[in-house]
């Protein structure tokens, strides 16, 4: 039994500085967690753009429509205001007749390709489409008709348009 005596002595030795060393350990886990955010910051980031973007593409269109149509309206309320301001015989809040609305909505289509932009008056349907958003718009007679109001507007709209380019 003295025989292990030695050996137990010298194991003890060499136990008690390892023993001492790893209770000085540390461990580097706010090293760890950072690169481990890191690297799900790496995944996630692009994630969240491709999503976002994704999102914008599918509310772009519709909301491209949306304010393209108010931007219509505003342009067919506007220019037929203008042309009855413009148009002797035509009264805000008054019906017009069949001659004066017929140069009302002639006037009108005339201002909005005067002054609109190219890409609202094709949006409102170019001269014609424009011309029949005016028509609905205005306090027409009840004798008042496309035959006899709007398609003499259109043609007069449709002559002066040919007069201005070459």
């Amino acid at each position: 039994m003295t025989r292990f005596v030695p050996c137990s002595a010298a194991l003890l030795a060499l136990a008690a500085p390892a023993a001492a060393a790893t209770a000085d350990v540390s461990l580097a886990w706010g090293d760890a967690l950072a690169s481990a955010l890191q690297a799900a910051g790496s995944v996630l980031v692009p994630l969240a753009v491709t999503a976002l973007t994704a999102a914008l593409a599918r509310i772009a269109g519709p909301l491209r429509v949306l304010i393209t149509a108010s931007l219509v309206e505003r342009l067919v309320r506007n220019v037929a205001d203008y042309a009855v301001n413009a148009v002797a015989g035509a009264a805000r809040g008054r019906t017009l007749t069949v001659p004066v609305g017929s140069l009302v909505i002639a006037g009108a289509v005339q201002r909005g390709l005067d002054a609109a932009p190219g890409w609202l008056v094709r949006a409102a349907g170019g001269i014609d489409g424009l011309g029949e958003k005016v028509f609905r718009s205005l306090p027409l007679a009840e004798e008042a008709t496309v035959a006899n109001t709007l398609t003499p507007a259109l043609r007069a709209a449709w002559a002066e348009r040919a007069r201005h380019r070459p």
